[in-house]
């Protein structure tokens, strides 16, 4: 069996393809940090390059934003310390009554189905007080000690918070150069096809990215509000945590509301604090998947919004965490990419008769 010219080169590039793919199958592990690092790059490049526009030094631009991305993210892990400061004192000495309080509620509701449960109080208030009345270096040595158990866990963690940022540091410095390389690899009778489906890649991004922006900034008023309306004391750092934090899917979401379930079982008593959270975390999770996503990122790139739930669920589960982070993003390549073929489609013989 011959193949012609046409299918030969077509099969080269299938191979090709399957074969970049394999790798990044394979290194998905260790992906994270570079995968962070290119999309805050691909994100921020253009403020370096209107800095660089204006004749400031290449290097001292990049500086200036990587140290500005670090800063804020600092910024936004700081928003916790507040919280802690505050709640912890309050944890020490509440404990013991919500332990008291949990008994009495618990033992009777289970015993009507036959199930008798008492709480070792005392033993509960003993071990809050061996854990809360440490000083920080008994914290440290704790940390350290967990960390010969999860130990590559921690050093994952503490790799990737060096690398990241290093990562970001020479692909910005390196931008234009990387770009110039990449596209001098394009055969170039293909490459004003490649430009122009660049460059509507490059729109859509950027329309992904103002929206997700614009979903934070949404949420974090949001959030910030209803607390406080709750009457919660810590609303606005953790209003706000949440809201920024939600560009994590899933476990930005989930340290928002651990935080607000902290504060709320902490300064409320009775079940007003557990069910103001629900209610007010509840709606935003709606608010959130059912509307500002679809509309602000989903139609802003195109894509409806069971589309945007069906992408968020299957880069997950093939890529994991990475998968979820990337997955609106891809998402949006893909459409493009859909769009093309689909008029490809169209034009060719097997579609018209």
């Amino acid at each position: 069996m011959t193949f012609t010219p046409a299918q030969r080169q077509t099969a080269s590039w299938l191979a090709i393809a399957a074969v970049a793919l394999g790798v990044l199958w394979a290194l998905a592990p260790v992906l994270m940090p570079f995968v962070l690092g290119a999309s805050l790059a691909y994100a921020l490049h253009p403020a370096v390059e209107r800095m660089a526009a204006r004749r400031v030094p290449r290097v001292l631009a990049v500086t200036l934003v990587v140290v500005a991305v670090v800063v804020g993210l600092l910024a936004v892990a700081l928003l916790i310390v507040p919280v802690l400061a505050k709640e912890v004192p309050l944890l020490k000495a509440q404990v013991p009554m919500l332990a008291e309080r949990l008994d009495r509620v618990l033992a009777p509701w289970l015993a009507q189905f036959g199930v008798q449960v008492s709480l070792d109080v005392e033993g509960i208030k003993a071990m809050a007080r061996q854990a809360l009345d440490g000083n920080l270096e008994d914290w440290v040595a704790a940390a350290l000690s967990s960390a010969r158990i999860g130990g590559s866990v921690l050093l994952s963690l503490l790799g990737n918070a060096v690398l990241v940022p290093a990562v970001l540091f020479y692909l910005l410095l390196d931008w234009p150069r990387l770009v110039e390389r990449s596209l001098s690899l394009v055969p170039p009778r293909h490459r004003p096809a490649v430009d122009r489906f660049l460059d509507e890649c490059d729109g859509v991004l950027g329309q992904y990215l103002r929206g997700q922006a614009l979903v934070m900034l949404a949420l974090a008023a949001y959030y910030t509000v209803a607390l406080a309306l709750a009457g919660f004391e810590l609303a606005l750092p953790v209003g706000v945590f949440t809201g920024l934090a939600v560009f994590i899917p899933y476990l930005g979401f989930g340290l928002g509301l651990l935080l607000a379930l902290l504060a709320g079982l902490l300064q409320f008593t009775g079940w007003y604090g557990l069910v103001a959270v629900a209610v007010v975390y509840g709606v935003g999770q709606v608010i959130e998947s059912f509307w500002l996503t679809p509309r602000l990122v989903g139609e802003r790139i195109g894509l409806p919004p069971l589309a945007v739930i069906f992408a968020l669920l299957a880069f997950g589960h093939l890529f994991g965490f990475v998968g979820v982070l990337v997955a609106l993003p891809l998402s949006a390549v893909a459409l493009v990419a859909g769009r093309r073929v689909t008029a490809a489609y169209l034009g060719s013989s097997l579609y018209r008769p």
